[in-house]
């Protein structure tokens, strides 16, 4: 699963894919290896993360590792996630402004982050218009905001998502 997926994020499809198919095994496959992006993958119920620059025996090790039903991070991300153990920083991830939220919500507030319109939210995650509606207003009630320049800054601040036009995608 990439992190980086259209219309979707690689953290909301494996939510998404685990909730319809219990028994599947994911393996994330990103660019980004910040701590944040691991803990949301884990979290979210991946089984592996490797990122993309890792070797082809990396990936190979992360898929044969999973598929036996153990759990694998890249040496690279694994040294982030045990200093970010170290440091008890989980406490602060646990704690996010976002722990309230649905999987869904967080979908739609990173959509409305990256400039879509509640019609088009609609129409890519198959929505009525009116619900949307109700999403938004559901995420500014519960973060406490009453525009969508706060929700975006929430959004950026908890790598929800990144910012655009600055190449960051994959």
């Amino acid at each position: 699963m990439d992190l980086s997926l259209p219309g979707m994020n690689g953290i909301e499809a494996t939510v998404e894919l685990l909730r319809e198919s219990p028994s599947s095994r994911v393996v994330i496959l990103s660019m980004y290896d910040d701590e944040s992006a691991v803990v949301q993958a884990m979290r979210s119920g991946a089984r592996g993360f490797v990122i993309k620059k890792a070797s082809q025996a990396d990936l190979l090790a992360a898929l044969r590792t999973v598929a036996r039903g153990g759990t694998y991070l890249s040496p690279e991300v694994s040294d982030k996630f045990l200093e970010c153990v170290r440091r008890g920083d989980f406490r602060r991830h646990n704690s996010s402004v976002l722990a309230a939220l649905t999987p869904r919500e967080l979908q739609v507030m990173r959509l409305i982050a990256e400039g879509k319109t509640s019609k088009e939210i609609a129409a890519m995650l198959e929505l009525s218009l009116e619900t949307v509606r109700g999403y938004r207003k559901t995420l500014m009630r519960k973060l406490k905001v009453s525009n969508v320049a706060a929700l975006t800054q929430i959004a950026l601040a908890e790598g929800l998502t990144r910012p655009t036009g600055l190449g960051a995608s994959a």
